[in-house]
């Protein structure tokens, strides 16, 4: 009786746990997405801010944040799943590689204000670049780099040894079992970890301040030359993300409409890493099945 007790209160204290934790998100989506959707429209998406009238839009601070987004995760994902195969199957068990995955702990609990600080020194002042989306990027690889590290190891260690052992026992190379077993079987959850990831870097704001800036030069959409300073793609300049000019406009906003903007952009960003994230959860189980034939 007493075991069947210990049951259900167990189970009614992670469900009630679950049900918090999912009314919690539900209410502040509800609240930044109600806020913000009378100002969501396409004229708001396609239309670029401004700093002193009324009615701008978040045209070149959203293309910002994907363009940065997707510059980082391109240095991130191949840096971090390698690192994280390497610690999981070829690092031997001594201290010093103790030592390292101490370092990639307390690298991942870094506040993103000292990242931003450690991007200011190396990637802005030391190169002599100045505020650009690379450095940006390169602060933001610093941040998130620890995280993808740490899930693809535990996602490689999580794999079973049977599957790992019938490879080997059938006179396939290491790292041809790693490439075809290990890598595709650890997939879901080495995707799981990118998305964390990528949600980190479209709503970080606090690192971005002291490595791509606070403005946006005039931006040529019909110049895909990246060499170019009205380029979009142009990686050397100076780029205001959207979470950034949410802050910005939140602070520092002369407009009359400041409020209206941060709320409407908020919406936007919020809606944008969710979409983000369902899209990435289905092209991970497209690949998935892909890779293991299911």
């Amino acid at each position: 009786m007493n075991r069947k007790l210990t049951n259900k209160l167990a189970t009614g204290m992670f469900g009630l746990c679950a049900a918090i934790i999912a009314a919690i998100l539900v209410g502040l989506f509800s609240y930044i997405i109600i806020n913000g959707v009378s100002q969501l429209s396409l004229d708001f998406i396609t239309t670029k801010s401004s700093a002193i009238a009324a009615g701008g839009g978040i045209r070149d601070q959203l293309f910002n944040s994907f363009y940065i987004l997707f510059i980082t995760m391109l240095i991130t994902i191949p840096l971090g799943v390698g690192g994280g195969v390497f610690m999981a199957e070829y690092a031997p068990n001594n201290k010093v590689t103790d030592f390292i995955r101490t370092c990639i702990e307390v690298l991942s609990s870094l506040p993103s204000i000292v990242i931003g600080m450690f991007g200011l020194l190396m990637f802005v002042n030391l190169t002599g670049w100045g505020y650009t989306i690379i450095g940006g990027a390169l602060a933001l690889t610093v941040f998130n780099l620890p995280v993808m590290v740490r899930v693809t190891e535990d996602a490689v260690r999580s794999v079973p040894k049977d599957l790992k052992e019938a490879s080997l026992a059938l006179g396939v190379s290491r790292w041809h079992t790693v490439k075809t077993v290990l890598i595709p079987s650890a997939i879901p959850s080495i995707i799981t970890g990118a998305i964390l990831a990528s949600g980190r870097v479209f709503g970080e704001a606090a690192a971005l301040l002291f490595t791509a800036g606070l403005t946006t030069p005039r931006l040529n959409f019909a110049e895909w030359n990246p060499f170019s300073e009205t380029s979009p793609l142009n990686i050397f300049r100076p780029a205001e993300t959207l979470a950034v000019h949410i802050w910005n406009v939140n602070t520092q906003g002369m407009i009359p409409d400041a409020e209206a903007i941060a709320n409407g952009g908020s919406a936007v960003l919020v809606i944008s890493v969710l979409v983000f994230n369902l899209a990435a959860r289905w092209l991970g189980t497209i690949i998935y099945k892909k890779l293991t034939a299911n």
